[in-house]
């Protein structure tokens, strides 16, 4: 019981900390961003997020507690038009008030153009770029707002799959045949460990801005998140010197992990991760892992493992799953570091075998 001197000084600390009421209002699209924020916004307040476990950010139908979120919130942090075309519209007409950031865009983000063929060139990692918004994009946007985009041509062009469905139904979400091009910049940039150090400390700075009582908040925890990246990285980086061998993945999400970490895919079984791999492109790559005696191939959960089967016949190749947005992974402050943690993991799995 407090005694009555105690009482008022009690009530002053309790008034100093941060409460989730008064925490900005922050909106993600995938978990990996969600989690980065997350561990920015750690002790003030939690964000959401727009794509659920399990759906595909290249097409997906926003509903309308999604519509909500974005009308009210203060802050929307997503990788980018590339990763997210659908996305962009929405953004303009019911976040119009918001600070809106690509983290794609985002100065000093590394950033890797999607690898050709089915079978990739030895030299393809030679071709990333850290950018200071210095980039040649054909129709480069005002990264300023992540408004100004024309999509009346736009190559990711998508299924209308309608807005006013209510929020339980989630329709096909994962599996948005018109796919997205994968020509030009790779959008899965979260892979890379340097550039969550780098949105890190992007965050803090914008949440800083909206919400200044709490910025040394902000900036606290974004140092302490980069100091886990790296301790990950470093352990991580020690275990993976250790293995050896050819390896394929299911399709091209993986570059910005295996460059940070100096790994090389042989090619990938599909195209992109919303399409089906043609007859032609099966059996390139099958002929590619016999030839190239590949000890592994990652597999992902949402796709059907009779491909790998497929390319993998008559081959002793093993096979481990692998799932570039950590649909499994509990999200929270911690999501980002367990998620290049669990990459880490497949790999090591998958070229020990």
């Amino acid at each position: 019981m407090f005694t009555r001197s105690l009482l008022p000084a009690v009530l002053l600390g309790v008034s100093a900390l941060p409460t989730f009421a008064d925490a900005p209002r922050v909106v993600t699209d995938i978990a990996p961003v969600q989690g980065l924020v997350a561990r920015v916004m750690a002790g003030v307040g939690e964000p959401d997020v727009l794509v659920p476990p399990g759906a595909s950010p290249h097409g997906y139908s926003l509903r309308p507690s999604d519509a909500r979120a974005l009308s009210s919130s203060d802050a929307v942090f997503w990788i980018g038009d590339e990763l997210e075309p659908w996305l962009a519209d929405s953004l303009s007409e019911l976040a119009a008030e918001a600070t809106i950031v690509s983290l794609l865009d985002a100065p000093g983000t590394t950033r890797l153009d999607f690898r050709e063929g089915v079978v990739f060139a030895q030299s393809d990692h030679d071709h990333d770029h850290d950018h200071d918004h210095g980039h040649d994009h054909e129709d480069d946007h005002d990264h300023e707002d992540g408004h100004d985009h024309d999509h009346a041509e736009d190559e990711h062009a998508h299924e209308d799959h309608g807005h006013d469905h209510d929020d339980h139904d989630h329709g096909d979400h994962g599996h948005d045949h018109s796919g997205h091009s994968h020509e030009g910049l790779d959008p899965h940039a979260w892979l890379a460990p340097q550039n969550g150090k780098q949105w890190l400390a992007l965050i803090a700075e914008e949440l800083a801005k909206i919400d200044p009582a709490n910025a040394e908040i902000y900036q606290s925890n974004a140092l302490a998140g980069q100091a886990e990246i790296d301790e990950l990285v470093q352990s991580l980086g020690a275990e993976l010197e250790q293995t050896d061998g050819q390896f394929v993945v299911f399709h091209d999400a993986y570059q910005y992990f295996e460059t940070s970490f100096g790994l090389k895919s042989l090619g990938a079984i599909s195209l992109g991760d919303a399409s089906d791999p043609s007859v032609a492109r099966v059996g390139e790559i099958r002929d590619a892992i016999l030839a190239a005696d590949v000890s592994c191939v990652f597999s992902e959960p949402q796709f059907n493992p009779g491909l790998v089967r497929t390319v993998t016949e008559g081959a002793e190749v093993a096979s481990v799953v692998i799932d570039p947005l950590g649909t499994k992974i509990e999200a929270g402050a911690s999501f980002y570091t367990d998620l290049l943690a669990d990459t880490g993991a497949r790999f090591v799995e998958c070229l020990s075998n």
